[in-house]
């Protein structure tokens, strides 16, 4: 039995074997580090966003978050509420970002429980859960002063020896890949947090940080079970759907995430009308959080790709076009529904679990000539994976509503990286890692995912179940 001091301890708190919720709990020498503190959005999972934490809270040095989507940041406003104190270490980008994405949420889960509150009162029904949200916006206003920017690439020091470095993850603006290295019986050992890893050569984030290491990795596996469209064919499916509507006097609602997704998807419109490849329809960005989120984007410009900053030197933006119109209030939302002829709109929630898109859905999902398109993941259970795997019938604010609206999805607008991907994020380490613990997928896809990293690189990979511990060694 060999003598050695274990590296530490992880424990595995969201993303085991589900896709939302993530969390991990790394114990290493004294220090107790919290990588990421997500909120669960898969409608089976979603009881444990109200569930007391696995951890105590206060027991909890630091937080290190990878990015700023809600299934990693948005917990955190609850964490502080009931009793962190620490340090929440993010890029700059993510920060800006995450304050937008948690005070929404808290927004958002209080006007739901108002919502929910009246009508089961004027329906003489009582909710099967006690309506209260799960944290408030003061809880958020909280949280955001415990954010602390720091660079890609600069180690940032968590005491007692340990050391964390934030890379380039191509995911969305701003997200990072996380090392975090130790000092350990006189040699430095390693654990790697993939975040979410992107992809190559999409448009206005740069690629994924290759050629690390690290004795463990945990490694994100949301598409590790297919692979995506070409990117390249992205333009002329949208084009094609959008004629298509327009031809037929229809809208074209496009649920989507208010974070990147947005973004890329008006890069794409910009670059369509650009080349004359669609005619200049009224579009609607309604989502005030995606719109706050465009405007960061201005802010981080220099963090473009080579692409997006060559459009940004010849003066145009790319997150701008003519005929995009910015709807921020409610008034003017609601204003979108007395509108005659063809429009794009662009709402969220990408899932469609809240958010503005529930209303575009209840005018325009029973209309044949209109056309509900899907540009990013659907969460097995939520509202938006029901329409898109055909359901007849769908229940949304309180109603059940006929589908009769064409269903369509371009999966090449996916941040995340596919299974090749992926497993070319793998091969590019620059040593083989001790073992890989696959996370963040449904089980389907990190079990194919598993198998492809046994057969093809012969390494030990584990898919944890939820609040599963283990040693490293």
């Amino acid at each position: 039995m060999s003598d050695r001091k274990p590296l530490g301890r992880l424990s595995f708190l969201g993303a085991a074997r589900g896709v939302t919720g993530s969390s991990y709990l790394l114990e290493i020498s004294g220090r107790r580090i919290l990588i990421d503190c997500g909120f669960y959005q898969e409608r089976k999972f979603r009881g444990r966003n109200w569930d007391p934490f696995p951890i105590p809270p206060a027991s909890v040095d630091a937080v290190l978050l990878t990015h700023a989507h809600l299934d990693h940041c948005g917990l955190l406003p609850k964490l502080v509420r009931d009793g962190f104190k620490g340090p929440i270490y993010c890029t700059a980008p993510t920060a800006d970002i995450a304050k937008v994405i948690m005070l929404d949420s808290a927004k958002i889960q209080e006007e739901d429980v108002a919502y929910k509150a009246r009508r089961h009162a004027k329906e003489g029904r009582d909710s099967p859960r006690r309506l209260v949200p799960v944290y408030k916006i003061e809880d958020a206003e909280a949280c955001l002063k415990l954010l602390k920017p720091i660079e890609f690439d600069a180690p940032l020091q968590l005491g007692n020896g340990v050391e964390a470095i934030y890379s380039v993850a191509g995911h969305i603006l701003g997200s990072a890949m996380i090392t975090v290295t130790a000092d350990i019986d006189g040699t430095r050992r390693s654990v790697l947090f993939s975040g979410d890893v992107g992809r190559w050569d999409s448009p206005l984030v740069k690629n994924p940080t290759t050629g690390l290491e690290a004795d463990y990795v945990i490694c994100e596996s949301t598409y590790g079970n297919r692979e995506h469209e070409d990117a390249k064919s992205i333009p002329g499916k949208l084009a094609d759907i959008i004629n298509e509507t327009n031809a037929a006097g229809g809208n074209i609602v496009i649920p989507s995430f208010a974070v990147e997704r947005t973004q890329e998807v008006l890069y794409r419109l910009s670059n369509l009308l650009n080349e004359d490849r669609i005619p200049l329809l009224p579009t609607y960005l309604d989502s005030p959080m995606a719109i706050k989120v465009t405007e960061i984007f201005r802010k981080h410009s220099h963090l473009f790709d080579a692409d997006a900053a060559e459009m940004l030197r010849a003066g145009n933006h790319p997150c701008d076009f003519p005929g995009l119109i910015m709807s921020r209030t409610a008034t003017e939302s609601k204003g979108i529904n007395n509108l005659k002829n063809p429009t794009i709109i662009i709402a969220g929630s990408g899932m469609c679990t809240g958010g503005r898109i529930k209303h575009h859905l209840v005018r325009d999902i029973g209309s044949a000539e209109n056309t509900i398109l899907f540009v990013g993941y659907q969460a097995m259970g939520t509202l938006g994976r029901h329409i898109l795997e055909g359901a007849d019938e769908v229940r949304v604010l309180g109603k059940p509503r006929k589908v009769e609206a064409r269903v369509e999805k371009i999966n090449g607008f996916s941040g995340h990286g596919d299974r090749n991907e992926l497993l070319r994020w793998l091969t590019s380490l620059s040593k083989a890692p001790k073992h890989v613990y696959l996370t963040h997928g449904e089980p389907d896809a990190s079990e194919s995912f598993a198998g492809l990293i046994g057969e093809s690189l012969e390494w030990g990979v584990t898919i944890p179940d939820y609040l599963d511990e283990v040693t490293l060694g």
